[in-house]
């Protein structure tokens, strides 16, 4: 096995000792740090991600597609802010401007894959020019600065000077990651340096999960009222959902009382439901019983990751969950699938200490768990997660 150099690069990177004797890995260290946007993050994955695939030379637009392609389902399925939001409401972000009009161009579902993402910016791609030139003003060029010798002023950041000061210092000084050619916004070319593509290949794992933990650090002080940010980078395997004993919870229940659709008001029929969370699994990422409720499967499909209006839906689906919290001390049979959830859905210590301890009035659990859940819901409204429009029975 190869000798491991015990310095660390941030987060998780070790590389081998070779790299750090031959290549100025500090410098490497420095592509991330103190960005003014996010996605500088998304910039250098990008570049990983090619050169990972053996691509030597690309160019300023085949890196932006790529970055768009890895902030698509952050944004668009999480509602994740890349750099959070300006005070007339408008978004900060480049990388999360191109990927909203990318979406309002074409009818990619939140969840599409990177091949049907890259197709759709080939179709649109002379209505997104504008937006991905917008990506190539500084980043390509600040993120190589910790490889500078000098600080340089700002007149010496025209595209011009530092596109000959970078080849140069490449020349002379400092072997680079990439060096960049003379053409002209999309069309630049990247060309990466063969030592740095042996290293960056050889440690792919470890630089991406370095870059990673950056990233989220960085997205969760713009989105403070996430939960689970760091499972919202990419789509998430659906086996990770722990429904199963809340299923088999809600079927003890409907042995003892009538339960009705918290949106239909019908009766709801043994094994002819969907478990469905009434504040979205795609924002609070768990599956916590306070969340859960039987509901009617096509409507489940039509609610999909939007929110239910919390009048009157709220009151409906509190008075589900009372009759729950009842029957499980009521009845030693439906106590014992109320345990069976604990390893999957009784994390949350309010809800274990507060709302499902015994001795509770119906007032006093309507109370708890609507302190509880409310500022979960204006935070995911706020997020920007759409109101389902289901009409009032």
């Amino acid at each position: 096995m190869a000798e491991r150099d015990s310095e660390e690069v941030g987060y998780g990177l070790t590389l081998e000792r070779k790299y750090y004797n031959t290549l100025d890995i500090e410098g490497f260290s420095s592509m991330m740090k103190d960005p003014s946007y996010c996605y500088k993050f998304y910039w250098l994955e990008a570049i990983v991600h090619l050169i990972s695939e053996g691509i030597s030379e690309t160019t300023f637009d085949a890196v932006i597609n790529e970055m768009i392609c890895n902030a698509w389902y952050s944004v668009r399925e999480f509602h994740i802010h890349l750099s959070g939001i300006q005070s007339d409401g408008q978004v900060r972000d480049g990388l999360e401007r191109a990927v909203l009009t990318l979406s309002e161009l074409s009818d990619l579902p939140a969840n599409a894959s990177k091949v049907e993402i890259k197709n759709a910016i080939c179709k649109y791609d002379a209505e997104l020019k504008s937006a991905k030139e917008q990506l190539t003003n500084m980043v390509p060029y600040r993120a190589l600065s910790g490889f500078f010798p000098k600080r340089l002023k700002e007149s010496e950041w025209a595209v011009g000077r530092i596109t000959a000061y970078i080849r140069k210092l490449n020349e002379d000084t400092v072997l680079l990651p990439y060096v960049l050619g003379e053409e002209r916004k999309l069309n630049k070319r990247v060309c990466f340096q063969p030592a740095w593509v042996e290293m960056i290949q050889d440690n792919t794992v470890s630089i991406l999960g370095w870059i990673q933990y950056e990233k989220v650090k960085w997205l969760q002080n713009n989105n403070p009222e996430v939960p689970g940010l760091i499972y919202k980078l990419a789509p998430m395997d659906e086996k990770m959902r722990k429904l199963n004993n809340v299923r088999k919870l809600w079927e003890g229940i409907l042995e003892y009382r009538e339960i009705r659709d918290v949106f239909t008001d019908d009766v709801i029929t043994h094994k002819k439901y969907d478990v469905d969370h009434f504040i979205p699994w795609s924002f609070v990422m768990n599956d916590e019983l306070w969340n859960l409720m039987p509901m009617d499967s096509s409507l489940n499909s039509s609610k999909s990751n939007r929110l239910p209006q919390w009048d009157p839906f709220f009151e409906r689906f509190a008075r589900n969950q009372f009759i729950l919290y009842g029957l499980i001390h009521a009845r030693p049979d439906v106590h014992k699938l109320f345990e069976a959830c604990y390893r999957d859905n009784l994390h949350s210590i309010w809800a274990g200490q507060e709302l499902y301890r015994k001795g509770n009035s119906e007032a006093e659990f309507y109370n708890i768990l609507e302190k509880n859940m409310h500022p979960v819901y204006d935070s995911a409204r706020r997020q920007g997660y759409e109101v389902w429009d289901r009409d009032i029975n």
